[in-house]
């Protein structure tokens, strides 16, 4: 398995596809205007009002919208982080080290918000759920810091183990590690990553959050409410330390800063693998299409997804859920009957639905109507293996076993609005609507070739002049490739009088097949 990142930079933003064996898997975009709410980011804050209906608090932190603080969110040693926080703003307190800090009593765990805040109180708050629709951010005051290897958690004694690590053995060395490095007064979680590595590789990392911590208390006494204290890494950065792993055989950037601040954040976490981050320089091929991404884009965020075997999916958004609804379409294939027919088709839109979820970064309730199937082992292998592909996701799921009418509910982490690229043209026919983009007739062409050339010894297709061009140009063209897929040579004849997107197939009696 190889994983690239490809980063594009542009006027205004800056774009992040993450591949797999060269199919895109991730898609992020840092607008240069930037999100001032993202996830992880901290700011000082004031309450604007604790409502005792709701067991939560609205926050002005800025947006045009009030945050949203629950109970829940609070945190164990909430008073002594609002005695931190005014302290530190008086300027009371210079060692943020938190050694001699006195602590308060921790908040009862099934308390009352208006016992613990009041209305305008000044407040440390993190986003943990980017600001969606019409609502304003989620945000929590028990705040955390992540590193490549280690989550700082301050007022906290805690030291937690990620449930990954299952070595025994493994999982109580790094316990005693942790134990012996850690600040007092500071909670640490250790994060899958770090299994196997070695005490300075964890000094060093733990090191770097605490300078943060220390960076963002400095900030204190001068800030006003409400404002950012501590914004989370840039994108790259974010991302390098979120995905990066041994699998990872290429980062390339056509941006020589941003190359530059890779390499160099890449030597923090990991020396030894500098050398595959690549300057990217070409005048000709923009980096997105000489990695075919474009391309990709084109034909994976429309309403329709097309899947190997003439499959395809119809995914719908709406404001409480999304719903994916699975298509064998026009195919054929060895199946001998219609159970095998629906588990082949199944387990090609599991692994389909795995990479939009990602793709998409579809959150909250997921809904995917697979076709039916009556043998109870089939719909558990199809559940294993969809589970077995959403294993890469980082975002926290639930996947619950298919229903007996085929149903499979998915619920997904949510943290921040789904990609959501259009991609429907202008009709190039001059008709009145939009189409599919035009790039994707092609994909529709090689389609129903597939369905159709097992049944006639030869076929004639004919299509417009432009179209006719690309499927022959290159070595290996278009149809040379499927020729070396279908053993069948497929006659291309350009037709003047179709429309740009036209197309028909023909057999050597000059009659037309249906499709």
């Amino acid at each position: 398995m190889n994983k690239e990142l490809i980063i594009r930079s542009g006027d205004n933003a800056v774009d992040f596809a993450l591949l797999k064996d060269g199919k895109l898997i991730e898609l992020h975009k840092e607008e240069e205007s930037g999100n001032d709410f993202s996830v992880g980011d901290i700011f000082i804050a004031k309450i604007r009002k604790p409502v005792p209906g709701l067991n939560a608090a609205f926050v002005n932190v800025g947006y045009e919208k009030d945050a949203f603080l629950h109970y829940h969110d609070l945190g164990p040693g909430l008073l002594s982080y609002l005695k931190f926080i005014k302290l530190v703003s008086a300027g009371k307190i210079k060692d943020f080290s938190l050694k001699s800090f006195q602590f308060e009593k921790e908040i009862d765990k099934d308390g009352a918000i208006a016992d613990v805040l009041s209305a305008n109180q000044s407040v440390l708050v993190q986003v943990v759920k980017e600001p969606i629709s019409t609502k304003g951010p989620r945000i929590s005051s028990e705040l955390s810091f992540a590193g490549r290897f280690l989550v700082l958690v301050p007022f906290s004694d805690r030291v937690s183990i990620s449930q990954k690590i299952e070595d025994r053995a493994e999982k109580d060395r790094l316990k005693k590690l942790v134990l012996a490095v850690k600040p007092k007064n500071f909670g640490v979680i250790v994060r899958t990553v770090a299994e196997g590595k070695k005490t300075a590789e964890l000094e060093k990392d733990l090191q770097n959050l605490m300078n943060r911590w220390t960076a963002m208390c400095k900030k204190l006494p001068t800030a006003h409410h409400p404002s950012k204290v501590l914004g989370e890494l840039n994108k790259a950065s974010s991302i390098l330390r979120d995905v990066f792993n041994d699998t990872f055989t290429g980062i390339h950037i056509d941006d020589e800063e941003l190359y530059q601040e890779t390499k160099d954040y890449l030597a923090e976490i990991a020396p030894e693998k500098q050398k595959m981050v690549k300057f990217y320089q070409s005048n000709d091929v923009p980096l997105f299409e000489k990695y075919h991404i474009e391309r990709q884009i084109k034909t994976s965020f429309g309403r329709t997804v097309s899947m190997s075997k003439g499959a395809y999916l119809i995914i719908e958004h709406t404001e409480a859920l999304h719903v994916i609804d699975v298509n064998s379409g026009n195919r054929s294939n060895k199946a001998t009957n219609q159970e095998d027919t629906a588990l082949e088709v199944n387990m090609i839109a599991a692994a389909e639905i795995a990479r939009q979820l990602r793709l998409r970064d579809m959150g909250g309730i997921i809904v995917v109507d697979f076709i039916d199937m009556q043998n109870p082992d089939n719909r558990k292998v199809l559940y294993d293996f969809l589970k077995e592909e959403m294993s890469d996701d980082k975002a926290k799921h639930k996947i619950l076993p298919p229903s007996k009418f085929g149903l499979v509910q998915i619920t997904r982490q949510r943290v921040r609005p789904e990609v959501n690229i259009e991609t429907r043209e202008e009709n190039p026919n001059n008709l009145s609507g939009d189409v599919d983009a035009p790039i994707q007739i092609i994909d529709k062409i090689s389609f129903a070739l597939e369905k159709i050339i097992k049944d006639h010894k030869k076929v004639k297709l004919n299509v417009h002049p432009f179209v006719a061009a690309y499927l022959k140009k290159g070595f290996p063209s278009i149809r040379s490739k499927w020729f070396f897929e279908h053993k069948k040579w497929v006659k291309i004849i350009p037709r003047d009088a179709y429309t740009y997107l036209e197309y028909h197939f023909f057999d050597d009696q000059g009659n037309e097949i249906k499709q």
